[in-house]
């Protein structure tokens, strides 16, 4: 017995140190995909900076939207959709998850949309109104689009549902250097710059998804950093450095989907930046990372698979008209146009909103891995924040899901001021400083709904 014994206790050693690809799968999973073409067929305006309002001049490479399903040993089931988009606004993302609801039968609590922020796609809304510099026909067709993309996002989440095969899931972690803070300090100001001192994350999450027997079928991988390496003076539709990166994937991993997320990147910027060359410099630098962890040792995922969904109600900042009426005639030009919209309620006698709902979502893999899905443009100051809350071990947070409706800054980005104090743009206001904090309770109150186990709490790490 002894030699059979010891032979055992081998094979159990060598198993643990093998990558979790090379693994015979248990059983655990059953994972499913789908991807669909999202380029605009007629050119419209494109999204991103307010002085470019014409359309797309050519293609430099095609959009999509992908999805992700997952089913656990129970039976319990969850989509990702990810986009190369610059974000869907609540008006746009909850008839689609509706019509993934109806479709599918899944809560809500188990969609997650996720926009890469690419200031290189098509423009999206939902009404014909005027805008600055847009004529009538492109606005025409903006909306056309719109209402065709949300159709092919709820077709790609109800297809990749339909193809669940028994799958192997595992994780790791990559750097990537480019992403540099963008909040310069200056003796006017914080400007939209360079600040190689500012804080930023360069961590490269990367989720692995294959087959039973060990065959590649997806991953999925994120960096916190703005999608801006090209610039206004860009009229190619492409996903910038995102896109390039998941092309740079699926070359080498012929067969399989990458899919991009971005984390809390609302402070930094691509650098350098403003050339497609940098663009496809970026996406290789991304792109190889995630195909060197993607061969490295993975840490496997178990389930089960919790997954947790609310809003979190978050203070605006409450103004004198006196006030507002200064910030529209002499603040900052991201200022501005806010002030100026919430005066325009106030000259309707309507009253002006006194908090915004934020979704928050935890997707909660057993003990092996939780992902935090935040709204909005979060800045990097996130990171920190929900690790001490809910600990940094086993730990993705992301950003621009569900609803992208403005910046997100925390108190000390408001204190600071600057770009990222801007606040709601697909409705108005200004979040308070406590929001902050009332952002951070609600991911610890959803983590531990979820099954997470979490440290005891702490002071923010960050100043106030």
């Amino acid at each position: 017995m002894k030699p059979f014994l010891g032979l055992a206790l081998n094979l159990f050693m060598l198993s643990a140190l093998l990558p979790p690809h090379a693994r015979a799968s248990d059983g655990e999973w059953k994972a499913g995909l789908a991807t669909i073409k999202i380029t605009p067929e007629k050119p419209v305006p494109m999204a991103g900076y307010a002085a470019r309002t014409k359309p797309f001049e050519n293609v430099a490479q095609d959009i999509y939207a992908k999805a992700l399903a997952l089913e656990d040993r129970q039976g319990r089931r969850a989509i990702l959709v990810t986009t190369d988009l610059i974000g869907l606004a609540r008006a746009i993302a909850e008839p689609v998850c509706e019509r993934i609801e109806e479709q599918t039968k899944l809560p809500r609590s188990q969609i997650l949309l996720s926009s890469s922020h690419t200031h290189s796609a098509p423009t999206l809304r939902l009404e014909e109104g005027a805008e600055s510099g847009v004529t009538p026909e492109d606005a025409r067709n903006t909306v056309a689009y719109t209402r065709v993309l949300q159709d092919k996002l709820a077709e790609v989440a109800a297809q990749a549902l339909t193809r669940l095969e028994p799958a192997q899931l595992s994780w790791g972690s990559g750097v990537a250097h480019f992403a540099m803070n963008r909040r310069e300090f200056t003796p006017g100001g914080v400007i939209l710059g360079v600040n190689p001192r500012g804080l930023v994350d360069r961590t490269v999450p990367v989720l692995r998804v294959d087959t039973a027997d060990g065959r590649l079928r997806a991953i999925v991988f994120e960096y916190a950093c703005h999608n801006t390496t090209l610039t206004q003076t860009n009229f190619s539709l492409c996903g910038d450095y995102a896109g390039f990166a998941q092309g740079y994937i699926e070359r080498q991993h012929p067969g399989a989907q990458a899919m991009f997320m971005i984390g809390c990147g609302g402070d930094a910027n691509p650098y350098p930046r403003g050339t497609m060359e940098n663009a496809h410099e970026h996406g290789a630098t991304l792109g190889q990372e995630v195909c060197r962890v993607l061969d490295g040792p993975l840490r496997r995922i178990s389930g089960p698979l919790t997954c947790v969904f609310d809003q979190a109600s978050l203070p605006l900042q409450p103004f004198p008209r006196a006030d507002l009426e200064k910030m529209a005639t002499n603040g900052p030009s991201w200022q501005k146009g806010n002030a100026k919209e919430m005066l325009g309620k106030l000259d309707r006698g309507e009253k002006l909103a006194s908090t915004y709902n934020c979704p928050v979502a935890v997707w909660q893999f057993g003990s092996d891995l939780t992902l935090v899905a935040l709204s909005g443009e979060v800045v990097v100051d996130y990171v920190p924040l929900v690790e001490q809350a809910i600990g940094p071990l086993q730990l993705w947070i992301t950003a621009y899901c569900n609803d992208v409706f403005g910046y997100f800054p925390s108190a000390r980005v408001l204190r600071e001021g600057g770009y990222e104090c801007r606040g709601l743009y697909t409705t108005t206001g200004f979040f308070a400083p406590n929001a902050q904090d009332l952002l951070v309770a609600k991911v610890r109150d959803l983590a531990q709904r979820a099954g997470r186990t979490l440290p005891e709490p702490l002071n923010s790490p960050l100043k106030k």
